[in-house]
Order: C-alpha cells, then structure tokens, then sequence
C-alpha cells in the first residue's frame, strides 16, 4: 500500500521512534500534533487582540518532531479544525467566524513555522543546542509576518488603530520575552531528548 504522507527523507525524531511507517501511523502521527496544538492553545494569558499562548511552543515541538510536510499537515488539520467549529482555539474557541478575529493571521503563519522547523529538523538542527535554537527562534517568528498584516487589516476594519506602531504594540512586542523563552526551552531539551532516544534505539538493536 503506498503511504499517503510519505516519512521525511531524513530521519526526524517521531521516524525514530516509530520503525514501520503506514498510513494509520502517519495519520496517528499527524492527529496527535494538531491535539498537541490545541492542548497548548489553553495554556493562555488573554491579552487583546491577540493572546499569549503555547501554541508557538507547539508548533515548534510538532513541526521539529513530525517533520516539514507531517508538521504543516497537523498544523493545517488544527486550523480546519478549529475553523469547523471544534474548540481547538485559545480560551476553547473554534467555528468559521474564527477567520474574523485579529489573531487569526498568526493561525495560518503556525503550518508555515511548522514546515521550516520541519524542513531544518530533517536536516539534523535540533540535535545540536545552537543549531536548534536558530531554528526554533525562526519558527517563533514566522507566525508574525503573517499575523502582523492580518492584525493590521481586522483592526482596521473594527476602527481601531493600524498604524505600524499600534500594531506593534498590539501584536509582536508582547510576545518578544515569550517567544525567546520558548525557543531557548526546546533548544535545550531537543538534543537531551535525541540521546534518551539514540540511547534506546541502540539498546533496541544490541
């Protein structure tokens, strides 16, 4: 049978743990990173008009564990998810009117981070700290240079200020410290999380 969403041409962490590729697994794979987003998304501080939530954080973990085309496959599932009305969203929020709300652009900036982290994971960036840092802080943002336009359009079109500055107070500098927070955390548990699993693999094979 041919698989559906083929495994990353290099090895990324979930090929390692899982030795038989399928489609259920790829599947399996896949509903779990968008499942990882949305439990993220209530991890949430509700500033207006974009919270701060974990979802960059998971975007970072799905996309570097999944690999770029699983990775932006789950991110997308996670959005049409939350855009058909399941409450995936942050504060459990979800349904097509989603597409309205000044944070939406950074939604769709997450499959874009998800696809990078991926492409630089299938090329061994998260095994080394430096390395997966750069990648994990470029994930962390991707999102705005599609958030930050979005932002400014829906605030535009609620009256309220768009201005570049205003924007920016709205929709990046809140999130600066968090975003380097969260990019220094997994750049540091990626590569101890690769020996646990090189370790096991090679207990597996002895």
């Amino acid at each position: 049978m041919t698989v559906l969403v083929p495994r990353s041409p290099r090895t990324v962490f979930a090929d390692t743990l899982i030795a038989k590729q399928s489609v259920a697994t790829n599947v399996a794979l896949i509903a779990a990173g968008a499942l990882v987003v949305a439990v993220l998304a209530q991890v949430s501080i509700p500033l207006w008009p974009v919270p701060l939530t974990g979802q960059t954080l998971g975007v970072i973990i799905v996309g570097s564990a999944l690999g770029a085309r699983r990775g932006a496959i789950a991110l997308t599932t996670y959005m049409l998810a939350g855009l058909a009305g399941l409450p995936v969203f942050a504060d459990f929020t979800g349904g097509p009117l989603s597409v309205l709300k000044p944070s939406f652009g950074f939604i769709i900036g997450f499959i874009v981070a998800a696809y990078v982290v991926g492409k630089l994971a299938e090329h061994e960036w998260d095994k080394k700290f430096w390395k997966a840092l750069a990648a994990f802080a470029l994930a962390s943002f991707i999102p705005f240079a599609f958030g930050l336009p979005y932002l400014a359009i829906v605030l535009g079109n609620l009256g309220y200020d768009n201005s570049f500055s205003a924007v920016l107070a709205a929709g990046f500098t809140p999130f600066i410290v968090g975003g380097i927070v969260k990019a220094l955390l997994a750049a540091a548990v990626s590569p101890i999380a690769w020996r646990g699993v090189q370790k096991l693999d090679s207990n597996r094979q002895s």
